[in-house]
């Protein structure tokens, strides 16, 4: 069992993810994408290569608690698409970072603008 499957309850075990976990229901909350899809934004992100075998068992294990579903779009290719409990994961991180980040009106108006300028 991994440290992140330690502890209890779907909310629990979301709160355990690893950041890299973290980051592929992040860049699956734009849509649903294949492995060599995700693995491109992680790159992107970290600005250094992610090997297959980091991203691949990471993805199962997020396919394993329920928090993405995985599909076959061919013989050769999955397709992975956050779940309802991955997408209730991504928030609960968001809703948690901002209860800590947020302590006045200035900050407040910061984060507004940011979220304007991704509309």
């Amino acid at each position: 069992m991994s440290e992140a499957q330690s502890v209890t309850g779907k909310q629990g075990i979301a709160r355990e993810l690893t950041a890299f976990q973290h980051n592929i229901l992040v860049i699956l909350g734009k849509e649903p994408m294949y492995g060599l899809a995700i693995k491109r934004e992680l790159e992107d992100y970290y600005g250094t290569e992610v090997n297959h075998g980091r991203l691949y068992p990471n993805l199962d294990e997020l396919v394993g608690m329920d928090l993405v579903e995985k599909s076959e779009l061919d013989k050769r290719t999955n397709q992975y698409e956050l779940t309802d409990d991955g997408y209730a994961a991504v928030m609960d991180q968001i809703e948690w970072t901002l209860s800590k980040l947020v302590t006045d009106d200035d900050r407040a108006d910061e984060l507004r603008e940011l979220v304007d300028e991704q509309q």
